[in-house]
């Protein structure tokens, strides 16, 4: 299981999701570009150390890794949602690919994910952060495929 940020916006939700991925040992594929510099100290605030400790991709245009990427489908947590993650059959070679939080992804990346999945929230709100966003279903995805890792004492 992987997560793939499109092109993200914020450098503290990149850093979150990157400190998601390292502790619960899932790579991330990052695309670009970032609406923030690599360097950025706010990336590297919210990653703090585990930064290093992360196991990540970056991939200059969606096209480039589009054409890298290995095997698993690629499921899209949306705003336009056909089911809801928590009633979704993942599986453990999925890709969680997250949008721009300002702007989603494109039509044409819309067009290629195998699937969508939406959180539901209560009206009038329309959508969770970002990171937490990520933090919620990859939680569900390791639970239902068995990839959790053995708890530290």
């Amino acid at each position: 299981m992987r997560l793939v940020l499109y092109e993200p916006d914020i450098p503290q939700n990149t850093g979150a999701i990157l400190r998601l991925a390292a502790c619960l040992g899932i790579a991330a594929d990052l695309i670009e570009p970032f609406g923030f510099l690599w360097e950025d100290r706010r990336l590297k605030r919210a990653g703090m150390d585990y930064l290093d400790l992360a196991q990540h991709a970056r991939h200059a245009s969606w096209s480039r890794y589009f054409a890298a990427r290995g095997g698993g489908r690629l499921v899209l947590l949306t705003t336009r949602g056909t089911i809801a993650y928590h009633r979704f059959a993942f599986r453990p070679d999925d890709n969680l690919l997250l949008g721009r939080e300002s702007s989603g992804v494109p039509e044409s990346v819309h067009a290629v994910v195998d699937a969508r999945v939406a959180i539901p929230v209560r009206a009038p709100a329309r959508s969770l952060n970002v990171a937490l966003a990520a933090s919620m279903v990859l939680g569900e995805a390791m639970r239902q495929t068995g990839q959790w890792p053995e708890a530290t004492p």
